[in-house]
C-alpha cells in the first residue's frame, strides 16, 4: 500500500516565514547505535525468500537513479499520488537502510552518490522525482530524510567508521533549519518559498534518529522532551491504542482524521525504538494479528475505514516485534508478508510482493518487507 502523506498539499495549512538565524549543529561526538538490526530471527526459509524478493527488486524496480514508485508506469501523473516509474526519496532511504545491514559498503556508496544526484535540493531531499520530465517535486518529507540520514548512520555503524558522520549531521543541520526548527517537527518545507506548514505528522517523528543529535546539549535534550511529549500526547486511549494522525504546533491540537494503517504503525516502531511502545499498543497489535484482521485504515475510534490487507503493514508490525525482542509475533507477522509474495516462475514479478494479476508491485510495500526480512 503506497503511503499518501502528499495528501496534505490538499489541506489548509498556516505557513511560516523561513528567514531566521542558521542554527549550526555539531557532529554528535557518540558512535551510532542501534541503527541496523541485531536481531537474528530470520530463518533459513525467511533467508530464501528475502533472496528471491532481492532479486526482484534488482531487476524490477532498481535504476541508476533511485527505484521506481511502480513496476507498472503510468501514461499520466497525479499530483496527489507518486505513480508508476517516478522515484520517491523514501524508497532510496529503505535501500539505503538494506545495502549497509546487508554490509554492501561500495554499493551502498554508489547508490547514495546516485540519490544526491537525483534527490537533493539545497541540503534537503526533494521527496519525488520524475525521471521523465527530469522535475524534482519543490518540498521534502521530513521523514525521509531522516530515514536517509538513519541509513548513513546505519553505515558507519555497521562498518565501524566515522565515514559519514559528518555529512549526516550536515543534512541533519539542514532540517534543524527548515522542518524541525526549535524542535518543531513538521512535514515538510519549500526550499524555492522558504516556507513550511505547522503540522507534524506523528509517524514523521523517527524518535531514535532525533534523540542521536539532540541528546548531547540541554537544548537539544529539550527538543527531544518536547518531540516525545507531542507524539505520546497523541495516543487515542486504551479501546483503540494507536495515534493520531499530526499534531498542530500552533495551536496543541491533535487532528481527528482518520489513520492510514502504515503511518500508525510507523509511529508505534518509532516509539518502540525508544522505549516507549504502551503495552496496551503491542496487545493491539497482536490481536489484529491473531484474528487476522489488520485492517488498511481506521478512524480514531477504531473503526474500519479502509478494508483490506498490506504486506507492508505486516512487514511493520514484524519490526517492531523485533524491536521488543518478541521472535514468536515476529514470525507470525513476517510469514502474512511471505503470503503476499509472488512465486510465479513464469510471472514478470515473480519474487516481489503485489498482485500477479494486475502486476501492481509498489516500491513501499516490497521495501518494508525487505528491511523486516533482515531481522
Amino acid at each position: 500500500m503506497q503511503r499518501k502523506w502528499w495528501l496534505l498539499w490538499l489541506l489548509p495549512v498556516l505557513f511560516l516565514a523561513g528567514c531566521q538565524k542558521q542554527v549550526q549543529v555539531k557532529a554528535p561526538t557518540k558512535a551510532p547505535r542501534d541503527f541496523i538490526a541485531t536481531t537474528t530471527y530470520a530463518t533459513s526459509a525467511d533467508q530464501q525468500k528475502t533472496r528471491h524478493l532481492v532479486k526482484f527488486i534488482r531487476r524490477g524496480l532498481l535504476t541508476k537513479q533511485g527505484l521506481y514508485t511502480n513496476y507498472l508506469d503510468t501514461e499520466k501523473r497525479t499530483q496527489a499520488n507518486a505513480t508508476g516509474h517516478e522515484m520517491l526519496s523514501e524508497s532510496a532511504g529503505m535501500w539505503l537502510q538494506y545495502l549497509a545491514t546487508t554490509h554492501q559498503w561500495a554499493a551502498f556508496r554508489s547508490f547514495y552518490a546516485a540519490t544526491k544526484k537525483t534527490f537533493d535540493d539545497h541540503g534537503q531531499f526533494s521527496y519525488r522525482y520524475d525521471p521523465r520530465t527530469r522535475k524534482r517535486s519543490r518540498v521534502n518529507a521530513t521523514l525521509d530524510d531522516l530515514r536517509i540520514i538513519r541509513a548513513l548512520l546505519a553505515y558507519d555503524q555497521a562498518h565501524h567508521t566515522a565515514y559519514y558522520r559528518k555529512e549526516a549531521t550536515l543534512r541533519y543541520q539542514t532540517l534543524v533549519n527548515t522542518s524541525i526548527k526549535d524542535g518543531h517537527l513538521v512535514n515538510y518545507y519549500d526550499m524555492q518559498a522558504h516556507k513550511a506548514p505547522t503540522t507534524g505528522n506523528l509517524a514523521y517523528f523517527d524518535l531514535r534518529t532525533l534523540k542521536y543529535f539532540e541528546c548531547e546539549t540541554a537544548k537539544g535534550r529539550a527538543a527531544y522532551r518536547k518531540q516525545l511529549i507531542a507524539v505520546k500526547g497523541g495516543y487515542l486511549g486504551d479501546v483503540f491504542p494507536l495515534y493520531a494522525v499530526s499534531y498542530q504546533w500552533t495551536t496543541s491540537q491533535y487532528s481527528d482524521h482518520d489513520l492510514n494503517t502504515s503511518e500508525a504503525l510507523e509511529t508505534l516502531l518509532h516509539l518502540a525504538e525508544v522505549g516507549q511502545l504502551r503495552t496496551t499498543s503491542r496487545r493491539w497489535l497482536v490481536q489484529r494479528l491473531q484474528q487476522h484482521n489488520l485492517e488498511n485504515g481506521y478512524t480514531t475510534t477504531g473503526t474500519v475505514s479502509v478494508q483490506g490487507e498490506s504486506a507492508a503493514n505486516y512487514a511493520l508490525a514484524a519490526a517492531i516485534f523485533a524491536t521488543l525482542r518478541d521472535r514468536q509475533h515476529y514470525h507470525q507477522a513476517m510469514q502474512n508478508v511471505w503470503r503476499l509474495q509472488v512465486n510465479q516462475a513464469d510471472s514478470v514479478i515473480d519474487g516481489g510482493i503485489g498482485s500477479a494479476k494486475t502486476k501492481q508491485v509498489y516500491s513501499y510495500d516490497n521495501l518494508t518487507a525487505l528491511n523486516a526480512a533482515l531481522n
